[in-house]
């Protein structure tokens, strides 16, 4: 930390958030640290607040300040954190902006993402291409991050 090194303050802020290490839980103290993080860059860090803002944990809830954050973690390429945008967009009414940041989150193998694209498949949300074609490059993605110990599991 003494480094500015990001990733050290991100993971203290995960470690605060999650009462880990013998640390207590202390969310506001998180989202500091997460703070200090975001500022030097670490797109995990943005994709934490976005998280804190968007349920309330440790700082205000703010939609606003949740939708910043998330949207610099998923032009990083946190899925995660376009996941949480497509949260965002649904409690604003804005459905198939919603399902648009699910769909490429699922894509990039987000599974949290896929079954959310599954459900609105089924409530009719989702056209039968977009789903299958969701679906395959989730299978694609999925397959790109398999290896040999996986496959031995």
């Amino acid at each position: 930390m003494k480094l500015k090194d990001a990733y050290a303050f991100y993971a203290l802020g995960d470690q605060y958030y999650n009462g880990r290490w013998g640390l207590p839980r202390h969310l506001s103290k998180a989202c500091e640290l997460w703070n200090r993080a975001a500022d030097l860059g670490s797109i995990q860090a943005h994709a934490g607040l976005g998280d804190a803002y968007m349920r309330g944990a440790g700082v205000e809830q703010d939609a606003e300040k949740a939708r910043h954050h998330f949207e610099i973690a998923a032009m990083g390429g946190h899925e995660n954190a376009r996941h949480g945008l497509g949260g965002i967009e649904e409690g604003m009414g804005n459905n198939r902006l919603a399902m648009h940041h699910v769909m490429y989150a699922a894509r990039c193998g987000y599974v949290d993402s896929l079954k959310c694209v599954r459900l609105a498949y089924k409530d009719g949300d989702v056209t039968k291409e977009e789903y299958a074609a969701t679906l395959r490059a989730y299978k694609e993605s999925y397959d790109e991050m398999e290896s040999v110990h996986r496959a031995a599991e």
